[in-house]
């Protein structure tokens, strides 16, 4: 079978400008200052910064359709893939580890959970399950998880409470991973990468298989556009009528915020195929198309890098130092904070670039 050249600028790009509002929003100047935009929700609730990581974990799963296909149609054995994807997902879950414990390596407060152990976890997740499934069997199981989860949050009593929960440390999923999770939890008593609501997170990846899976289809590059925008809208609407029942929440991954936030990645990947892939309109793609090329590797450099920006110790601190400029000029210390996560990103953008021109494509 023929293989298709299936690589699309427009997902390269927007998993690059992904990574890159992923540094954003991690590296402001200060956090005692920053525009609330800039901000996750406190608890229930959305803000523009919390679409930027479910966007990532749907990007994964669009990924996954697209190597994997590919794969498939030269007649790959599976065997292959499978140790591939066990291999990539254990790197990834130990490099997430590595971040938790730099830079002092206290092993005695370790915490297990974080943004790249979910990033492994769904990747090894979705993987499997493209492999040895239809676009069918995984809508049904990805509805059945939303669903499972629904109900199991909402209808089990919080144990010690005698009644369901869903506030801070004090749910279903919070009172689990005290028990499932070793190590220490970001939150001290519950930790928002916890193992629980990890798998309606796996959904989202799910969102991105079939995001994919269109992408990938015989239809016609408006067609294909037009269902993904298409889905896209009832699936928002859908999440913000479960949100009646059950808050659209980051921390918990509800299924409400699960669909609204898959939702707008549908919308979001098919405006920019219709844009970048159809129109030919790739001006300012270079930026993406660089970040994303080693995506997770920049992701890992800026945790890396922040260690000296944000060093006391050195100068002290080159953030306090930038805020310091430009408030005694006159700007506000929120533009400021904004301007120094903007001039932070530019730095990763650097070793990126010469990853990227030298063609260096680290695969974690």
């Amino acid at each position: 079978m023929t293989v298709q050249n299936t690589r699309l600028i427009s997902l390269d790009a927007m998993r690059g400008f992904t990574i890159a509002a992923m540094i954003l929003v991690n590296y402001p100047g200060t956090w005692d200052h920053v525009y609330s935009p800039l901000l996750h929700a406190s608890w229930n609730g959305i803000t523009i910064t919390d679409f930027i990581y479910p966007f990532f974990l749907f990007i994964v799963g669009v990924s996954i359709a697209f190597a994997y296909t590919k794969r498939l149609q030269t007649g790959a054995p599976k065997g292959g893939m499978y140790k591939k994807i066990i291999i990539r997902s254990i790197k990834i879950f130990v490099v997430g580890i590595f971040l938790n414990l730099i830079p002092y390596f206290d092993f005695s407060d370790m915490r297990i959970a974080g943004v790249l152990q979910r990033i492994a976890i769904v990747f090894l997740a979705c993987a499997f399950l493209f492999l040895n499934s239809k676009w069918k069997t995984q809508a049904i199981l990805g509805i059945g998880i939303l669903v499972a989860y629904w109900l199991a949050m909402t209808l089990i009593p919080t144990p010690g409470v005698g009644t369901p929960m869903l506030e801070p440390g004090v749910n279903l999923a919070a009172w689990m991973d005290t028990y499932i999770l070793p190590g220490k939890m970001w939150e001290g008593t519950w930790d928002p990468e916890g193992f629980f609501s990890t798998l309606p997170a796996i959904v989202t990846g799910i969102l991105g298989l079939l995001a994919g899976q269109i992408l990938l289809s015989p239809k016609t590059p408006n067609e294909k556009a037009n269902y993904l925008m298409a889905i896209g809208v009832p699936l928002i609407l859908i999440g913000l009528l479960w949100n009646l029942t059950f808050p659209i929440n980051k921390h918990l991954w509800t299924s409400s915020f699960t669909l609204v936030t898959g939702g707008a990645g549908f919308i979001v990947l098919g405006a920019t195929y219709f844009l970048v892939d159809i129109l030919g309109k790739q001006k300012g793609t270079s930026v993406g198309i660089i970040f994303g090329a080693n995506a997770i590797t920049v992701y890992v450099l800026a945790d890396i890098l922040s260690i000296i920006f944000y060093n006391d110790s050195i100068l002290g601190g080159l953030n306090n130092q930038f805020l310091a400029v430009m408030t005694g000029v006159g700007f506000s210390i929120k533009f400021a904070s904004m301007c120094y996560a903007i001039l932070f990103v530019a730095i990763n953008f650097i070793p990126a670039y010469i990853l990227f021109r030298k063609k260096i494509f680290i695969k974690l």
